[in-house]
């Protein structure tokens, strides 16, 4: 083995494997390694950064890199370990023999394990020490309760209700980047820590070392992109339902929010306002007057947001067209249909920048110039049935290498193309990301999840750990998406509930599919009215307060918006986000921050009329009665069905 300074880099080198250390970004270092002749240019999910300045000693036993407050040293044998200020933080799990890292056993288990599949493609294991009463958050959106994902395995791959966002932050003071856009899984066992991926051509991951979590994803956000500016006429109410089925439909409910004094500052059209999938356009017998309905609307105050499915049914009549051109994602076997909904159906290939032109040029001339402001990019994992990885080949390569880029890909396909049209507020709505997506204007949402108390639980960890991946612009279906019936009690009181949570969310979202179904003849059916007034007048009031207090505070919810923009923080915030210091922060998983000045205790269990707070040290006020508590303490808050704990920060 022999490592050597190349330039600002770190080099070792062997007969079995190259390995390749670099500053990225300060106080972070980029590492790769790979069994092949050499390195990629792809940097994934990480932007380019200009070489710089480090320290770096290579002897014939030993070397190191450190950049600012983070240093990796390497062994004879090629073992990594990574501290913080001298402190380890991360370091390679070896049980083998021979070298400095001989621990008595026979197991000869290496860091990194490599596989052969074929050509230049290995799967991979990397290995890593399990650091006693480490916690460890991030990693996207998964639904479960667990926001500390110590002890847990999750799937590194995208499905409906699942993000994989492959970045953690570690309570030990660093943000770990697992750089690989395909399919694989992450262990954070109590004896080890294990990546694996399916399919790669070199290993890489990206790591920073800083004073706090919020330095630490101001670094991330550096190299993965920030949010944009969000618009102030995007603050308020967004009104949704499955489905408004036709243009009388949702202008009639315009109209009545106008009525009675609301001003809803977005209406959601959803899916099936169309002919086929893959047409792309407004089915002109429900629909037959686009530009006046975007006219009524507008004179309303009230943008408008349009379902896009990425699927193309073999009916659609672009499907023999974007086939011919190798437009739709390739099956590796069988009859080439990627999804089965109302027909056979392919989905376009987002990783192809002329299918992404394409797919623009039809969302313009049947959308965007009727004045179509935002874009709701539902399906764009892609939901694939099934879900089998190794069956399906994008542009970008095999979606077992490559599945990551898509939902960031779709994302950016209308991110380009309204900016190419001059609109600089743009916000659309995503079911699905990767690293970088932030950067592309997409507010995600946590998918078709079920309308139930246990799912309402799961999206507070799955919204914060999607903040702590730099995906500030994150909400949910109020209610949840499926199996509510509207004049079911329990699910009332969820709605409230979850209505009261999502006021102090990046979005206030109106939606869900409510029972029984609507038959529509001829037409894809509907679901129940889910306007604020669809409930019952108890109901109605306690949303027409909370809609009051998300209005009060807006001012303050736009300075959050700029705040991600400028260093990354999220809107939606872990305890421990703003009081580091506070070792009670570190275990707390049922309130949180909205910003630095609202603690937010969310109510999340029926029938539940008090719960628990923990305050940190200051002085806190209450929303709803202004009583004033000193900090330190856990108190018993009061939470009738028309309260939420919120208390906003004194001192």
């Amino acid at each position: 083995m022999i490592i050597c300074k190349n330039g600002n880099k770190l080099q070792i080198r062997s007969a079995e494997e190259w390995i390749e250390i670099e500053a990225w970004e300060t106080n972070a270092l980029r590492v790769r390694a790979t069994r092949n002749t050499g390195f990629s240019d792809e940097n994934k999910g990480i932007s380019y950064v200009a070489p710089m300045d480090v320290e770096c000693v290579a002897e014939a036993k030993r070397g190191s890199i450190r950049n600012g407050r983070i240093c990796c040293e390497v062994t004879g044998d090629g073992v990594l370990g990574f501290y913080r200020d001298g402190q380890m933080i991360l370091k390679e799990y070896v049980r083998c023999k021979k070298g400095r890292n001989y621990y008595g056993v026979c197991l000869d288990i290496a860091a990194r394990q490599y596989r052969p599949r074929g050509g230049n493609e290995y799967s991979l294991s990397v290995l890593f020490e399990a650091n006693r009463g480490e916690k460890i958050f991030g990693m996207g959106q998964y639904q479960q309760p667990e926001l500390d994902l110590k002890g847990c395995v999750l799937e590194l791959a995208q499905r409906n209700s699942q993000i994989s966002v492959p970045f953690y932050v570690s309570n030990l003071g660093y943000g770990f980047l697992w750089n690989h856009p395909g399919v694989g899984q992450v262990m954070f066992g109590n004896n080890y820590t294990e990546w694996t991926a399916e399919a790669i051509e070199e290993m890489d991951y990206w790591i920073v070392a800083d004073e706090n979590p919020q330095k630490i994803l101001e670094s991330f956000t550096e190299v993965t992109g920030r949010s944009p500016a969000f618009p102030d006429n995007a603050l308020g109410l967004w009104q949704c339902k499955l489905r408004y089925s036709t243009q009388a439909e949702v202008l009639e409910v315009a109209r009545e929010y106008k009525r009675r004094g609301i001003k809803p500052d977005v209406i959601v059209i959803d899916f099936f306002h169309w002919t086929e999938q893959g047409d792309w356009k407004f089915d002109s017998e429900c629909f037959p007057d686009p530009k006046s309905m975007m006219d009524e609307l507008h004179s309303m105050g009230i943008r408008c947001m349009v379902s896009i499915w990425p699927t193309v049914s073999t009916k659609s009549e672009n499907y023999a067209e974007m086939k011919a051109r190798d437009l739709l994602v390739r099956c590796e076997r069988g009859l080439g249909y990627t999804f089965d909904w109302m027909g056979p159906c392919a989905f376009y290939d987002a990783t192809n920048p002329e299918a992404r032109a394409f797919l623009w040029s039809k969302a313009k001339e049947n959308y965007y110039k009727y004045g179509i402001d935002m874009f709701w990019l539902d399906e764009a994992e892609p939901e694939f049935q099934p879900y089998e990885y190794d069956h399906y080949r994008y542009h970008a390569g095999r979606t077992a290498k490559t599945a990551g880029y898509y939902p960031s890909n779709h994302a950016q396909c209308f991110w380009e193309g309204q900016r190419a049209e001059g609109q600089n507020d743009i916000v659309n709505l995503s079911r699905c990301a990767w690293v970088g997506s932030q950067k592309y204007g997409a507010v995600v949402w946590s998918g078709d999840v079920e309308s139930s108390f246990r799912a309402f639980r799961d999206q507070l960890s799955a919204g914060l750990n999607m903040g702590l991946a730099g995906h500030a612009w994150w909400t949910t279906d109020i209610g949840g998406f499926r199996g509510a019936y509207t004049d079911d009690p329990e699910f009332r009181e969820l709605l409230i509930r979850w209505y009261q949570f999502a006021v102090f969310t990046p979005v206030l979202r109106m939606h869900g599919n409510r029972l029984p179904k609507i038959l529509i003849p001829g037409k894809l059916e509907s679901g129940q009215p889910n306007e604020l007034w669809s409930y019952g007048e108890e109901n109605y009031a306690i949303m027409k307060k909370w809609l009051g207090i998300r209005l009060e505070i807006k001012d303050y919810v736009a300075s959050l918006y700029r705040e991600a923009s400028e260093n990354g923080s999220p809107l939606m915030r872990t305890m421990f986000y703003e009081f580091p210091e506070d070792s009670r922060c570190w275990e707390i998983d049922d309130q949180y921050m909205f910003g630095s000045k609202y603690l937010v205790a969310p109510v999340m269990e029926y029938e539940v009329r008090e719960r628990q707070v923990y305050l940190p040290a200051g002085r806190w006020k209450s929303i709803h009665d202004e009583t004033e508590y000193d900090g330190g303490q856990t108190i018993t808050a009061d939470a009738p069905i028309d309260i939420m704990p919120v208390f906003e920060r004194m001192a």
